[in-house]
């Protein structure tokens, strides 16, 4: 890929950002007219920079945007819902563009096509003479990204109940027509490929007589559109996550150091030569010290550096939520607003880019089951629009993420009835919880209070693997409610995952490190108090049977049977906790992990490697793997 490509798709998806914020700003206030103008410059500096690659279609979609964000600022247009519906429409087929061209390096070869589409929609409203029309069919032919459209799922209903009408009067063309009818409802929704999918298999099934294909297409169609996940910029995960753009005196900083680190590095070599000329020893071992200190000192400088490139502002993921958000409650009917806090923190970029899945679970729970539907709310005296705050602080060498609603809180009630119909615990225990014990049981895993699957959430999946995401990087999750005054859910992520704190141990005559953070303490057990369950071994600590697992045994080597006492490393990680047995315990160590290659690569229960100080290659375990 040329570099005139990799620079058009940085800034084009900055771009693509900041007309999305804009346009979703403008429905808090149309009138705004520094975000109107903000957003015109976003269409307008994207069609430029389109020209430039030679992406004409794009061009020429942007083209049409920047016609209508025009008329808006004339006053000719109204900043509507349905005008918003295209302008982010067409964000929506720039994004996927960009996507595309990441893969291949080049202009889609269909882009034509889709450009055409979106100018024929935009058409609509720039029509002055029939403009308040326009308006209302250009909001009908909006495509929806989430979901279908009421109208259009009755609309398709009907098209299946004549598919499955075997009258003899006409049945054949009453076939065809709902054919084309159903394809042309999905076509105006933005659903190209499936209703031309459809439209290959009504060709073929219904000469052959065969109408109830047709009828099932169209209800998977149905099923698949509307179960889909958000596309485009709302939803789909970025490809540009290869890129980082960094401010240039953080580049500064890198270049003095390294000034200083060949300074060091002389003054090494000079103390190397006084050594072999045989210096005075007391001497020289005083100059080691102090060189070994001065070192020490630009190497930690050095690692906050290096990490310091690899952070990003909160806000590469929040950004996308108040577009999620608006589809997913125009799909429930519940309004809602998204109050964001904190998106300028910044945190490292692996950190950033894993928090769109967990958050986006949170957000959509807190919207389905959370929030009381607009006449509910009424009743009760709560504002008819629901809040979602979604806010974020660093405190020291951590990150705090808070999702927190306005709506009913959490039933504890059904939570422990739930968990004891599903075996969670023994229904003694579940009662004897704390409201903060209690509240964790949403945790675990395949636990939903859902009373029926809907398209947004309720498949029995979701906070577990919330929970899962969130402690694979070392971090935690906690949650609190209020009952009829909503629900907080707590993300506590380290500042920065290259930078480890680990305790190493030996096992089967090996070095392997273990993260400080997923250890909950050390014991020394005598061998008659491990007792066998099965195949496995566990032992009692303070009333709670731990399942053991022998390090060395488990990594392929020998285990150990023998001597008197056991030496164990009590972990917790992915809500799990066990004891690992190794010989021995070594020494804690801050160190810079890197992703396992080579050999190592691909391996399970491997989180990274380092080098020690004599040399030695020390690979840091994955506790997750060896606990699950």
């Amino acid at each position: 890929m040329n570099e005139f490509i990799e620079q058009f798709l940085i800034e084009g998806r900055e771009l693509v950002a900041q007309g999305s914020d804009d346009l979703l700003a403008l429905e808090e206030q149309p009138g705004d007219k520094q975000r109107i103008d903000s957003a015109f410059r976003a269409f307008h500096t994207l069609k430029g920079a389109a020209g430039i690659v030679d992406f004409t279609a794009m061009a020429e979609t942007l083209h049409a945007g920047e016609d209508v964000l025009s008329a808006v600022r004339a006053g000719t247009v109204t900043m509507s819902p349905a005008v918003t519906n295209l302008c982010l429409a067409c964000l929506d087929q720039v994004s996927a563009w960009l996507d595309e061209m990441q893969k291949t390096g080049e202009v889609p070869a269909d882009a034509q096509t889709k450009a055409n589409e979106v100018v024929q929609r935009f058409s609509l409203v720039t029509d002055t003479s029939t403009h308040a029309e326009a308006e209302d069919d250009a909001a009908s032919r909006a495509p929806d990204v989430l979901a279908l459209t009421p109208p259009a799922r009755q609309l398709l209903d009907a098209q299946v109940r004549l598919l499955n009408d075997n009258g003899a009067d006409g049945r054949t063309a009453r076939w065809l027509s709902a054919a084309h009818v159903a394809a042309n409802v999905l076509r105006h929704l933005g659903h190209v490929a499936e209703a031309g999918n459809l439209e290959r298999l009504a060709e073929t099934a219904l000469s052959a007589g065969n109408a109830r294909a047709v009828a099932d297409a169209i209800a998977r169609t149905m099923e698949s559109v509307s179960a889909a996940a958000p596309q485009g910029t709302a939803g789909a995960a970025p490809l540009a996550d290869q890129t980082l753009r960094v401010d240039v005196k953080r580049i500064d900083v890198l270049v003095k150091l390294a000034g200083e680190l060949t300074v060091a590095k002389n003054a090494l070599g000079h103390l190397a030569r006084l050594a072999q000329d045989e210096t005075n020893p007391a001497r020289l071992s005083v100059a080691l010290k102090a060189q070994h200190l001065h070192l020490e000192r630009l190497v930690s400088e050095l690692q906050r550096s290096v990490v310091d490139l690899r952070v990003l502002p909160l806000q590469t993921a929040f950004q996308r939520f108040p577009r999620l958000v608006r589809e997913m409650t125009g799909t429930l009917g519940k309004p809602a607003r998204l109050m964001i806090e904190g998106a300028s923190t910044e945190a490292d970029k692996s950190v950033v880019a894993a928090l769109f899945e967990p958050l986006l679970h949170v957000i959509r729970n807190s919207l389905d089951h959370g929030l009381e539907a607009a006449n509910e709310r009424a009743s009760l005296g709560k504002p008819a629009i629901a809040t979602v705050h979604l806010r974020a602080a660093r405190q020291g060498e951590h990150i705090v993420i808070e999702i927190e609603d306005d709506g009913r809180g959490l039933d504890l009630a059904r939570i422990r009835a739930v968990a004891v119909e599903r075996g969670v615990a023994p229904s003694a225990v579940i009662e004897a919880m704390s409201e903060e014990e209690a509240s964790a049981l949403i945790f675990a895993p395949g636990f939903s209070t859902a009373a029926k699957v809907s398209d947004l959430s309720g498949r029995g999946v979701g906070m577990d693997v919330v929970r899962t995401s969130i402690e694979r990087f070392g971090g935690q999750v906690t949650v609190s409610s209020r009952p009829g005054q909503g629900t907080t859910v707590r993300f506590t992520l380290p500042f920065t995952v290259m930078m480890t704190r680990v305790m190493t141990v030996e096992a089967a005559g090996q070095i392997f490190g273990l993260p400080m953070e997923a250890i909950v303490e050390t014991v020394r057990l005598p061998r008659e108090a491990i007792k066998p369950i099965g195949t496995a071994s566990a032992f009692v600590l303070r009333n709670r049977t731990v399942p053991l697992i022998d390090l060395g045994q488990a990594l392929g080597g020998k285990g150990q049977t023998s001597g008197p006492e056991a030496t164990i490393v009590v972990v917790k990680a992915g809500g799990h906790i066990g004891g690992l047995e190794v010989d021995r315990l070594g020494d804690r160590l801050d160190v810079m992990l890197t992703a396992p290659d080579g050999l190592l690569a691909g391996i399970p229960g491997i989180d990274g490697t380092t080098l020690m100080g004599d040399g030695r290659v020390l690979i840091v375990l994955d506790l997750q793997a060896f606990l699950q």
